[in-house]
């Protein structure tokens, strides 16, 4: 299964929504197409909705063209625009605005060097491509770094690690973040089991993590989210790993809605919570993890399972998409660049300074 695959002017987009039931696509030939995947979670994971929403511009901008706009300053404002519909689709992964500001950016230096709309298409074009395969190297480095670390701290023994939500090949362009490392210690025969939360209220641990790490013959249990705590008081865990969506300068982490009560349970157990991400999901501009915007999203996620309902139809819901672990919470961070160690606003900030 593909997560993503870009054939010139379509964007082919596994639904993850019809997951693990359906495998089918979504051919997306508009910036709106796209905005949708990513609104709706056809798309979903911070590294693969950067990359889709680069993809998302290229086809903005041959919209644009289409349109007969050649007037570079015109067709400048109308790639703005379509950035910021892009956007806003998903408010806290910062790799979205990540990936959508360096396009931009390209744009601009094409601007400015007197090139035409068609030649900034095309330029926008190849650093989407250019994204989408470096989010793949980016994927095989975390994992490196992550598994060298854990080897380092608990020795070459078999773990059992418990993850919350997916940070696996289905939220990026390759092997993943968390499952990433996962699978990096599979691969070394180092991994004993996987405990998959179901993560509510979407089941993305359920129907997505579980279906990836029984493909790859890497053994796994699901669990529901509050069964968390008594697997690790019961000495089931070794070691907590997961993925994250935005990480504040001081090493505060937002991730999937139930991320930090599993990291508070960890520390209660004394079990390593580890963090895996890119260096793109770093916001340095955002000092704590209390200034990270948290999105809402629809209450009938909770009030129904598909067609299922659960609650009452008027039943009052509050549904934020994710939760911040504190930095005090989480014994490393794992990048493609090496590892944060006790992750603090000294030590990021000393990792960004080498």
């Amino acid at each position: 299964m593909k997560t993503l695959e870009w054939r010139r002017n379509e964007l082919i987009i596994l639904d993850q929504t019809k997951l693990p039931a359906e495998e089918t696509y979504r051919r997306c030939t508009s910036w709106q197409d796209v905005k949708d995947a990513i609104s709706v979670l056809a798309v979903r994971g911070a590294p693969a909705i950067g990359v889709a929403a680069a993809y998302g511009l290229v086809l903005g901008a041959s919209e644009l063209l289409r349109r007969k706009i050649t007037d570079t300053a015109v067709f400048s404002a109308g790639l703005a625009t379509v950035a910021a519909a892009l956007d806003a689709a998903r408010p806290t992964a910062v790799n979205l605005h990540w990936a959508l500001t360096r396009m931009l950016k390209t744009a601009e230096k094409e601007l400015a060097a007197g090139k035409s709309s068609a030649a900034i298409t095309l330029a926008l074009e190849r650093e989407a491509v250019t994204l989408h395969a470096k989010d793949i190297e980016i994927n095989r480095s975390i994992s490196a770094y992550g598994a060298a670390a854990i080897i380092m701290q608990k020795g070459a023994k078999k773990l059992t690690v418990l993850t919350h939500c997916n940070a696996g090949a289905l939220a990026t362009a390759d092997i993943g973040t968390a499952l990433g490392v996962i699978r990096a210690l599979h691969k070394r025969g180092l991994i004993e089991r996987v405990y998959a939360d179901e993560t509510r209220p979407l089941l993305q641990g359920a129907r997505l993590t579980v279906t990836e790490l029984k493909a790859d013959g890497i053994p796994v249990t699901l669990i529901t989210d509050s069964t968390a705590g008594w697997v690790m008081k019961t000495g089931r865990v070794d070691a907590v790993i997961v993925g994250a969506d935005r990480i504040t300068a001081n090493g505060d982490t937002a991730n999937k809605i139930g991320t930090y009560s599993v990291s508070v349970l960890a520390k209660e157990h004394r079990i390593p919570f580890y963090v895996a991400a890119p260096l793109s999901t770093f916001d340095l501009s955002m000092t704590k993890g209390e200034e990270i915007p948290i999105e809402e999203r629809h209450h009938d996620e909770v009030r129904r399972l598909r067609d299922v309902q659960l609650a009452l139809a008027d039943a009052d819901v509050f549904n934020p998409a994710f939760d911040v672990t504190p930095h005090q919470n989480i014994e490393a961070i794992f990048t493609e660049k090496g590892t944060i160690e006790k992750p603090s606003e000294t030590t990021v900030s000393a990792f960004f300074r080498t």
